[in-house]
C-alpha cells in the first residue's frame, strides 16, 4: 500500500515539543494520558455550563424552562455520557494517524469534498470562540462590579491569542496548575450551595405531564439532545489535540471520561445556581454572594480562556486544510483579532438555536466517520493526501443523517424551522417522544455509510 494511502506514525521526540507550524511537519507525540485528561476536564468546566444551563430545561420560545431541575440533571447526565463516548470515538483517528481533524476528513470524503465540512467547522468554531469571549466579558463585568465591557473582551482576546501560539505548552500548563485550582473551586461552590439550602428540585415552572420527575418525555429527549450538542461541538476538533497523544487508548479514555465527568459536575452546579438565582435573576449571582465566592469565581473566569484558545487553534488548523503551508501562528493572531471584534458587536440571544444547528451537522458526520473508520475502509487505511479522490457515498450518508436530525428536531431558527416543519407535514411525520434527533441521525448516518460504502466498493466508485 502506498504511503499516500496509509499514514505513517510520526516519531515520538524526546523532551518538550510544540505543535508544527504547517501541515508539512510531523506532529510530535508528547501528550500523556494525564496531559489530555487535564485538557478535556478543563473544557468540561465552562462558564457556558452556568450561563447556558437552562438549555437542558427545554425552554420555550419565551425562554421559560419547561422541565424541572431534577429532570434537567437526568437529561444532562444521559446526554453528556453519550456525547462523551462520541467524543472519544472522534479522538481515536487523530491518535492513529497523527493528522488534524479536518485533514482526516480527506480520507472520509476525499480532499476537495472535505472542504465542505471544513468551512462549516471554521464557521462554528469562530462562533464558539466569539461566544466564549462574550461569556468571559459578561462574567468579568459581574465579578468586578462593572467597568467597560470592551476592556474585558480585549483582555480575553489577547490571552486567547497568546495561548494559541504555544498550544502544547498551554495543555501542559492546564495539567500542572489550572486543573487543581478548578477542582478546588468546584468543591468549594458545591459546599456553599448545599449550605445555602436548595429548594425542591422537582418543581418546574412550565409543562406538566408524565415521565421522570414530572417532565414531559418529548421535552426530556429534547433536553438530552441539548446536552449532547455541547459535547458534540468538540467532536470536529478532537483530533487536533489527540494527534499528539502517545496512544489511542489514552486519547479515547481522556476525551470520553475526563470531559464527561467534569461537564456533568459543572452543569449540575450551574443548574443549582439557576435555582438559587430564581427566575429573572443573574445566574452568576449565587457564585459571588457565598463566602470567598469572588476569589473562586475568578478561577472560572480566568480558566475560560482555554475554551476560546481551543476554538481559535482548531480554526487555524481547519484553515490549513484549505491552505496547508500557511503558518498557524499567523492564522491564530488573525483569528484572535476577528473573534475579539465580533465579541464587541454580537450577543448570545440565539445560543440554543446555535447548539441545535451544530448538532444537526456534526452528529451525523461523526456517525459516518465512526462507521467507515472502524468498520469500513478505515480498517486498512484512509488516503488523506491532498489529491485524495472523492467519496460521494460518504457525503450521501452524511446528508441522510442530517435530514433525519432536522425532521426530528428542526430547531428554533425561524424560517429554517418552518421549512422542516413543512416537510414533516408533507410526508406525514409525527415526531414521537422517544425519538432522539442526535441518536437516530448518528445511527442512520452510520448504517448508510456502511451500506453505501459497500455498494460503491463493489462498483469500484469508492
Amino acid at each position: 500500500m502506498s504511503s499516500s494511502t496509509l499514514e505513517n506514525r510520526p516519531q515520538r521526540p524526546e523532551g518538550p515539543a510544540e505543535a508544527p507550524l504547517t501541515l508539512d511537519e510531523p506532529a510530535p507525540r508528547v501528550l500523556s494520558f494525564w496531559d489530555q485528561s487535564a485538557f478535556w476536564a478543563n473544557l468540561g468546566v465552562s462558564l457556558f455550563a452556568f450561563s447556558g444551563a437552562y438549555t437542558v430545561l427545554a425552554p420555550d420560545e419565551n425562554g421559560v424552562p419547561q422541565l424541572s431541575i431534577a429532570a434537567g440533571i437526568a437529561a444532562m447526565i444521559i446526554g453528556t455520557l453519550v456525547g462523551g463516548l462520541m467524543l472519544g470515538l472522534a479522538a481515536v483517528p487523530g491518535a492513529r494517524t497523527g493528522r488534524p481533524a479536518m485533514v482526516i476528513l480527506r480520507g472520509l470524503f476525499g480532499a476537495r469534498l472535505s472542504y465542505a465540512p471544513t468551512v462549516l467547522n471554521i464557521a462554528q468554531l469562530i462562533g464558539w470562540g466569539t461566544f466564549e469571549l462574550i461569556v468571559i466579558a459578561d462574567a468579568a463585568h459581574e465579578l468586578f462590579g462593572g467597568g467597560p465591557r470592551w476592556v474585558y473582551v480585549l483582555i480575553a482576546g489577547v490571552l486567547t491569542t497568546a495561548l494559541t501560539i504555544w498550544p502544547l505548552g498551554s495543555v501542559r500548563l492546564l495539567r500542572r496548575f489550572v486543573t487543581i485550582a478548578v477542582g478546588i473551586a468546584l468543591v468549594w461552590f458545591y459546599i456553599q450551595f448545599v449550605r445555602a439550602g436548595l429548594p425542591d428540585l422537582t418543581a418546574h415552572p412550565g409543562a406538566s405531564g408524565g415521565g421522570p420527575f414530572g417532565a414531559d418525555w418529548s421535552l426530556f429527549w429534547l433536553a438530552i439532545d441539548a446536552a449532547l450538542a455541547v459535547s458534540i461541538s468538540w467532536v470536529p476538533l478532537a483530533a487536533d489535540y489527540t494527534r499528539h497523544a502517545r496512544s489511542e487508548r489514552a486519547a479515547f479514555g481522556a476525551a470520553s471520561g475526563a470531559y464527561a465527568v467534569t461537564q456533568i459536575i459543572a452543569y449540575t452546579l450551574g443548574l443549582f445556581a439557576l435555582v438559587l438565582a430564581g427566575q429573572g435573576g443573574g445566574v452568576y449571582g449565587p457564585f459571588l454572594t457565598v463566602t470567598a465566592g469572588a476569589v473562586f469565581f475568578f478561577v472560572f473566569v480566568l480558566r475560560e480562556a482555554d475554551q476560546s484558545f481551543a476554538n481559535v487553534y482548531s480554526t487555524a488548523l481547519s484553515i490549513q486544510n484549505l491552505v496547508p503551508r500557511v503558518d498557524r501562528r499567523v492564522l491564530s493572531v488573525g483569528l484572535g483579532a476577528l473573534i475579539t471584534v465580533l465579541a464587541l458587536v454580537l450577543n448570545m440571544d440565539d445560543y440554543y438555536g446555535f447548539l441545535a444547528l451544530i448538532g444537526s451537522v456534526f452528529v451525523p458526520l461523526l456517525g459516518v466517520l465512526a462507521a467507515d473508520f472502524f468498520l469500513g475502509r478505515g480498517r486498512t487505511g484512509w488516503n488523506t493526501a491532498p489529491d485524495a479522490p472523492a467519496r460521494w457515498s460518504m457525503v450521501v450518508s452524511w446528508l441522510g443523517g442530517f435530514v433525519v436530525y432536522q425532521l426530528i428536531n428542526p430547531g428554533q431558527l425561524g424560517a429554517w424551522q418552518r421549512f422542516w416543519e413543512g416537510v414533516q407535514d408533507t410526508i406525514g411525520l409525527t415526531v414521537q417522544p422517544w425519538m432522539s434527533a442526535s441518536l437516530l441521525s448518528f445511527l442512520v448516518a452510520g448504517v448508510l455509510a456502511l451500506v453505501c460504502g459497500r455498494i460503491a466498493g463493489r462498483r469500484g466508485t469508492d
